[in-house]
């Protein structure tokens, strides 16, 4: 999608983002027509409602469906993550990575259960980004790659995605990436996770060591990517794109998810208006990132997993929106009238 012989990168991006389709509202008032004739009383459904709404907007038609929804994971390694205390060793996360393939993992048993397409991307996970401590994550075309190749995760016919992560350190360069986007003290970002005390003043000296370091260089969004982030961020910032550019509405995982799309949204705040928040998690200051986006969590479940697990449940309620609206017999059929809100 993207050619890297020109300069610089990450103007491609910009364009791509400048070219991004806006809602279908045709196909919002479709069905808003046919939910003021089902058989429940207006606005019974509450956010299920206004999900299927959200669902043919993005699209774009109606009634909207979830028959071919996908649940994408992409593994990395952080260069930080032993400086701050979380690494596993390499072979640990291809243990993962071979559970993943084996359906051993909590997200496969979501998935099964919910009917949900998986796939997981290997982004070099026996190769760490660089220590953000010390010098960037990436390189800038080396970002830029990172994000086409998350795009190219958008394919095969998907109706909804979810995007999630699998990597150890994700929620250290997370929390620097927010802390460099909104300001205020490391630890606002830093979360307690399964965490002692110990552990999160070394997370938090790290962070600050970050923000140090790349002073003066996080004014733009998609330098703090490169230089704070890290590849799954980069890749799931790329599928979100190419997600709106092909019309796939797009459900966030958790606390290292959401990093991509608010380093998007500071770029355009529109930029994400095709993503929701499957989930508050756990993690770190997540309620206040979410709020900052203006996306409201569907599902609170406690979850700090990442994998896409809380994507992928949230997936489930969205299939039963779209079921709903789509099956669900009018005032005429079932044979009475349209009742009013209250009763």
């Amino acid at each position: 999608m993207i050619d890297l012989a020109s300069a610089p990168p990450f103007d491609d991006i910009r364009r791509l983002i400048a070219a991004m389709p806006g809602p279908d509202q045709a196909a919002v008032a479709a069905v808003r027509d046919r939910n003021a004739n089902l058989a429940k009383p207006a606005g019974s459904l509450g956010r299920l409602e206004w999900l299927v709404e959200w669902l043919a907007a993005w699209q774009g038609r109606a009634p909207p469906s979830v028959d071919r929804p996908l649940v994408c994971v992409f593994a990395a390694s952080h260069g930080v993550a032993r400086r701050a205390g979380v690494g596993f060793a390499p072979e640990t996360g291809r243990r993962i990575l071979e559970n993943f393939a084996a359906g051993g993992q909590a997200i496969n048993q979501i998935c099964a259960t919910y009917g949900l397409g998986f796939k997981v991307f290997d982004l070099a996970l026996d190769l760490p980004t660089g220590d953000i401590a010390d010098g960037p994550a990436m390189e800038e075309k080396a970002c830029v790659a990172t994000m086409a190749f998350g795009m190219e995760a958008v394919a095969g016919g998907t109706d909804l995605i979810a995007l999630g992560d699998m990597d150890a350190g994700n929620t250290v360069v997370a929390a620097a990436v927010y802390a460099a986007l909104y300001g205020g003290a490391p630890q606002t970002w830093v979360g307690e996770g399964a965490l002692d005390e110990v552990g999160r003043a070394r997370q938090v000296a790290v962070v600050q060591a970050a923000l140090d370091r790349h002073r003066g260089s996080l004014d733009d969004p998609l330098e703090i990517l490169r230089r704070l982030g890290g590849r799954e961020i980069a890749a799931i910032a790329g599928a979100i794109i190419a997600a709106r550019l092909q019309r796939v509405p797009v459900v966030l995982d958790g606390y290292a998810a959401t990093a991509a799309a608010a380093v998007l949204h500071a770029l355009d705040p529109g930029a994400v208006d095709h993503c929701i928040a499957g989930h508050l998690s756990a993690e770190g200051a997540h309620q206040q990132v979410l709020e900052r986006i203006g996306k409201i969590p569907l599902l609170a479940l406690g979850l700090r997993l990442g994998q896409g697990t809380g994507a992928a449940l949230a997936i489930g309620l969205v299939k039963a929106a779209a079921a709903c609206h789509r099956d669900m017999a009018t005032s005429d059929q079932a044979g009475f009238a349209q009742r009013s809100a209250g009763a």
